[in-house]
């Protein structure tokens, strides 16, 4: 099957295939600008930005974190990596992928339009304001994420009536991505929750209002993956874990080299403080998670908005800004590493060029 662009409101992605958006630091201005230089759309992640050129970017730092909201999503560090970005692929399309759950969420969805970002992708949360912070930005294209019909049909009732909009594309992402699912523990397990059983009804439901593009998340892996979600009616698909196994991936050597090592029985959900099971490798913070002889909680950066101020981050035994960014530094101890459930099946690093190659023509 050979594969057709994909639009996303003014946007022609000349390959139907986007870069999932990975933090912290996993997807910043290498991956997304090389994604976006070879047809695919890339994507950068909003998630602490204050970290990006070893914390330049933040004007407040404790323990060597950055302080609170506007130096953890720092604007300054997104620019910066906006900018760089736009280095690699000049002006092909560029989209950054802002949590719903985040604290100053409308903040930083404003800081990234400002930045020159094209498409905005945002999840963790049903999103229903997110077109009130574009309002000056008209060409600025918007894309949910969501698990099933009932939530694109809430968010576009809810944009017609309150914005008279329409979402641009919608992510559906299935139970098998990496980090944070939009799913009970149960229903990740469950057969009709797989993205397979969800992609006709949701494309069903965006048929309702004007064929908005949906884009199939979760578990794709291949050329054969992509195929079958175009089949069932998908524009186009995301993808996240396997852009870590490139050679212009941000993350750190040694995050590349957990998935390297990881076995598929490594690859777990877990709690985290966002309030959604979430799944990545278990390596030794796990064990200092499940024993709470991990570091002490202190909130340094105040992240997102259902962890309270620490509260929740005490309840699951972690912070999840400073292991993530503990991962991004390559910290084999303490660092939490995200990786979808074919994580596992990363067995070398190549460039973005050839894997993008690989997805478009198959193995």
């Amino acid at each position: 099957m050979s594969l057709k662009p994909l639009q996303i409101g003014k946007y022609t992605i000349p390959k139907p295939i986007v870069q999932g958006g990975m933090g912290i630091g996993i997807s910043w201005d290498r991956l997304a600008g090389t994604v976006s230089l070879e047809g695919g759309l890339g994507v950068i992640s909003g998630v602490g930005t204050g970290y990006y050129e070893d914390k330049i970017h933040a004007d407040k730092l404790v323990a060597s974190r950055p302080l609170d909201v506007e130096n953890f999503y720092s604007k300054k560090g997104l620019t910066a990596i906006v900018n760089n970005a736009r280095k690699i692929c000049a002006d092909a399309p560029l989209a950054c992928n802002i949590l719903y759950a985040i604290n100053d969420y409308g903040r930083v969805v404003t800081d990234a339009c400002e930045a020159g970002i094209d498409i905005i992708i945002t999840g963790a949360g049903l999103p229903t304001n997110m077109p009130e912070f574009t309002a000056d930005y008209p060409d600025v294209a918007l894309v949910p994420i969501v698990s099933s019909a009932k939530a694109l049909s809430i968010i576009c009732k809810r944009w017609e009536k309150r914005y008279n909009r329409l979402p641009d594309a919608v992510v559906l992402e299935g139970p098998l991505s990496g980090g944070h699912q939009g799913f009970t523990y149960e229903q990740c397990a469950m057969e009709e929750y797989q993205l397979e059983n969800l992609v006709r009804p949701v494309v069903d439901e965006a048929a309702n209002w004007g064929n908005i593009p949906v884009i199939a998340a979760g578990g794709i892996w291949d050329k054969n993956d992509i195929d079958a979600m175009i089949a069932l009616g998908a524009a186009g698909v995301q993808m996240g874990t396997r852009f870590i196994g490139t050679h212009e991936c941000d993350a750190h050597d040694n995050f590349k080299q957990v998935l390297l090592n990881a076995k598929k029985e490594d690859i777990t959900l877990m709690k985290s403080p966002v309030g959604y099971p979430a799944r990545g490798v278990r390596t030794k913070l796990r064990d200092l998670i499940d024993t709470r002889t991990g570091p002490s909680i202190k909130c340094i950066s105040n992240c997102v908005a259902p962890c309270n101020r620490g509260v929740e981050a005490k309840e699951v035994g972690f912070c999840i800004a400073d292991r993530l960014s503990d991962a991004y530094a390559g910290d084999l101890e303490l660092g939490l590493y995200f990786s979808g459930s074919n994580g596992y099946r990363i067995d070398k690093i190549i460039s973005v060029k050839e894997l993008m190659d690989k997805l478009v023509n198959g193995e």
